[in-house]
């Protein structure tokens, strides 16, 4: 058998896995294969396809024995691999109009185009932009005027956020 390339992998695998997440009400975020000494580590990354909150632990292991069953089935990875389903995180980067819109309430670190770091508190979000509470300041972006961005995490967060 010839191995594939590893985008013609990574495709492959999006492609069988894609629809097992999809079934789950999840989305697909990413799926890697990674060396791991002599075996292979598989990562799926999976995420409510919109909204606040955060996939539970228990639908988290549905998706992953899922997700096991397909590439037991399909047999992508050549040899003994490891599978790990996880969730993005809250220190991943926010890209996508999507990103935004889970993580209103929360206080954002963002860098605008022109090299200017802002944080404040996100109030709103929608496909266009985004509104951040910036020390009792309405402060309304544009994606495209947002060059990275990434929650703050707090310990204790304030009542009203």
């Amino acid at each position: 058998m010839t191995r594939p390339r590893p985008t013609e992998l990574h495709d492959r695998l999006r492609g069988a896995v894609g629809p097992v997440v999809d079934a789950a009400g999840l989305l697909l975020e990413d799926v890697t294969v990674a060396a791991a000494g002599r075996r292979k580590v598989v990562r799926a990354v999976v995420d409510l396809p919109d909204g606040p909150g955060g996939v539970d632990s228990d639908r988290l292991a549905e998706v992953s024995r899922d997700i096991s069953r397909v590439l037991d089935d399909v047999d992508l990875v050549e040899g003994a691999y490891t599978l790990e389903v996880s969730t993005p995180g809250a220190d991943r980067p926010l890209s996508e109009p999507r990103h935004f819109r889970r993580a209103v309430g929360r206080l954002l670190r963002l860098r605008t185009t022109d090299g200017k770091d802002v944080t404040g508190r996100l109030r709103e979000a929608d496909e266009s932009g985004l509104v951040l509470d910036v020390d009792g300041t309405r402060r309304e972006l544009t994606y495209d005027t947002v060059s990275s961005a990434r929650v703050e995490i707090e310990l204790s967060r304030p009542e009203e956020a």
